[in-house]
């Protein structure tokens, strides 16, 4: 029997897309988090669900604890529930993280926004976009500067990693 039609999966899979749809109509976004696989050396990934029916690509943040994922992706889809479009370039500061974010297009979100997909019932060949939030390390370097902490701060670059 495939899985999808178990009909535990199935179950499964209902009730996971009714909590999507609660949170977005409570909160305005889901967020999903997916653990890190140290032994792989896989990063997590959080991102949201629920930007692209407003309009705005997701948003998707690497290599964070789910309390710092959440805390950021939720403050930046606050910030587009208010009316902010971003745009990748784009430079983020926040008052409560000392962390800059700046904005990276995602070439394969189709690899990576499962649940996003799912909700709005479109293949990974025509994906909702996302944008990842690419932050800076201890010491203010984006991964793309000299110098970044490779080793403490496990932040893939957009387009090398897949959930």
């Amino acid at each position: 029997m495939d899985p999808i039609d178990d009909p535990r999966t199935t179950a499964w899979l209902d009730q996971q897309e009714q909590l999507v749809a609660d949170d977005i109509r409570e909160y305005g976004v889901h967020i999903v988090y997916v653990l890190p696989d140290p032994p792989h050396k896989q990063t997590s990934i959080a991102y949201t669900v629920g930007l692209f029916g407003i309009g705005h690509p997701e948003l998707v943040a690497l290599g964070l604890c789910q309390h710092d994922a959440s805390s950021l992706l939720n403050d930046v889809a606050s910030r587009i529930r208010r009316g902010s479009k971003l745009i990748p370039g784009e430079l983020l500061t926040f008052g409560r993280w000392f962390h800059r974010v700046t904005i990276e297009e995602s070439p394969n979100p189709g690899e990576i926004v499962f649940t996003a997909n799912r909700h709005y019932q479109r293949p990974a060949s025509a994906s909702v976009r996302a944008l990842q939030l690419t932050y800076d390390d201890m010491a203010g370097r984006f991964p793309w500067d000299h110098g970044y902490d490779v080793a403490a701060w496990i932040q893939p670059r957009p387009g090398s990693f897949t959930a």
